[in-house]
């Protein structure tokens, strides 16, 4: 797979051992994508007094991001001697706003993080930047849990049911192919899956309608044939770009009854999955509506790193202009 060009990472307090730097720099050297490495430096207040020493906020500044621009340099140093050519950014500002922004100016096509850790966090959540990030980055942000091994053992791609939607349909298609390719470039196993309900069946099954349960029950069955059909037939396109590479890889299908916020994350802990490929919204065209409440749910249980797709035509709420609401 050669989807992403400009690739940014974002650094974290143990750089030159982060899996997330090597998983960062193996797909830029696969996608001969260019790689950027970036932190960000909080915001010293003007106003702030500096009590008996001589400098200024503004020089204290100045001083935090040249000694971490030299930390970064030389934890990167040991890849530049690889071959690889990595570009070194010291921002200023909140994190995820200046990433984000990062990422509109320079037109970056993925974000690589590790996943915040934290004693206030439980295992299954992910942090304020990281959340922040899922919800308004333009891009796709790929989460690493540093508890992942050096490889994914299982890849779980999650769809959703598309109502012939364009925009669905290639969100859809975008997943399958990046699930797809990471599965093969790891040589482990690839799930695919779709979570689906019978909408109504409260209704049929209650004393209001003449429906028998034998009834009920028949058209439950064709829904679930309906849904895996349509699954069966997404995949095994004739001109999927990743046909191939299902053909190879013999996915294991998995399309339950139930919610996607309750099945997902039921999947995930029973196969042990390691890294999910998941879209976030299922609205485009709409500046400020972050993050579906149902991928929302999946994200607040599970354990596992994510890399997350906003569907095509996503508009993020933060802009370059340092004025604007986000």
């Amino acid at each position: 797979m050669k989807r992403f060009s400009n690739i940014l990472f974002v650094a974290d307090d143990e750089l030159e051992a982060s899996a997330g730097l090597d998983r960062a720099l193996k797909l830029a050297h696969h996608n001969d994508a260019s790689l950027t490495v970036v932190d960000v430096v909080e915001a010293i207040p003007k106003g702030m007094q500096m009590g008996i020493t001589a400098i200024t906020p503004e020089e204290l500044a100045e001083v935090a991001v040249s000694d971490r621009r030299e930390e970064l340099q030389t934890a990167v140093n040991a890849a530049r001697e690889r071959g690889h050519d990595i570009e070194v950014k010291i921002l200023v500002g909140s994190i995820f706003l200046e990433i984000i922004r990062q990422v509109i100016r320079n037109q970056h096509d993925l974000v690589i993080k590790c996943a915040e850790t934290s004693a206030t966090l439980t295992e299954s959540l992910f942090g304020s930047t990281d959340m922040h990030l899922l919800r308004k980055c333009p891009c796709p942000v790929w989460l690493i849990k540093s508890s992942n091994r050096d490889h994914f053992k299982r890849v779980l791609a999650a769809l959703d049911w598309d109502d012939g939607d364009p925009n669905k349909i290639e969100l859809n298609n975008t997943i399958l192919e990046i699930a797809t390719s990471l599965a093969m470039s790891e040589s482990e196993e690839l799930h695919i899956a779709h979570a689906w309900e019978f909408i109504g069946e409260d209704i049929f099954r209650s004393q209001r309608t003449n429906a028998t349960a034998a009834e009920v029950d028949a058209m439950i069955l064709e829904e679930e044939k309906r849904r895996r059909h349509w699954l069966e037939t997404l995949i095994e396109g004739p001109g999927a770009s990743y046909k191939k590479a299902i053909d190879y890889l013999k996915p294991e299908l998995h399309c339950p009854k139930g919610t996607a916020r309750q099945a997902i994350p039921t999947i995930i802990k029973e196969l042990d999955v390691e890294l999910v490929v998941m879209g976030t919204i299922g609205r485009t065209g709409i500046p400020g509506f972050f993050m579906g409440n149902t991928a929302e749910s999946i994200l607040n249980q599970i354990d596992c790193s994510v890399l997350a797709l906003n569907p095509p035509g996503f508009e993020s709420p933060v802009t370059l202009d340092r004025g604007s609401p986000i």
